[in-house]
């Protein structure tokens, strides 16, 4: 029997909602899920062992999903780790464009992998890291919008920088 590895790679900066969301159903459909963090050349508001740790959390009670974080080309981390899916997420018709774009090149790149798409639910059709970002450095409520911890983490981190002013 084959096991199916999907990478669901992402910024997660921050992990919210919408992100778990997706994570979780793709752990019902795969046998095992790595999420991992992008470790790019980034302005991010939490680095990278932070947003690990956050996803980490988020995630700790799905059992066959892992978390880590990974730099350089998406598809050559797939192959590192045995993922034969990328799991990538949309929220609106904005997000075609681009995913499609990418899925074409990692296709090229990559045949042997394959890109699988999930919409995000209702609930989660407006809810994206920059969203949360913004808003939520403008001192606007997104408890309802991140897990608890997350949201624990953002006020410390605007707290940090404030102090830092």
């Amino acid at each position: 029997m084959t096991t199916t590895i999907a990478l669901f790679p992402g910024r997660f900066d921050p992990v919210t909602n919408g992100h778990r969301d997706i994570a979780r159903r793709a752990a019902r459909m795969f046998d095992k899920v790595i999420v991992a963090a992008a470790d790019l050349r980034a302005n991010y508001l939490f680095n990278t062992a932070e947003r690990e740790g956050l996803l980490r959390e988020a995630l700790a009670d799905q059992k066959n999903v892992e978390v880590t974080h990974f730099s350089g080309l998406t598809v050559e981390f797939a192959r590192k780790v045995g993922a034969t899916v990328i799991v990538r997420s949309m929220r609106a018709v904005t997000d075609f464009e681009a995913e499609f774009d990418m899925a074409l090149m990692n296709k090229k790149m990559a045949p042997e992998i394959e890109s699988v798409y999930m919409m995000a639910s209702l609930e989660h059709l407006y809810v994206s890291g920059t969203r949360i970002r913004e808003v939520s450095a403008l001192g606007y409520d997104v408890s309802d919008l991140v897990p608890p911890h997350v949201y624990e983490a953002l006020i410390a981190k605007y707290k940090e920088r404030d102090a830092a002013r």
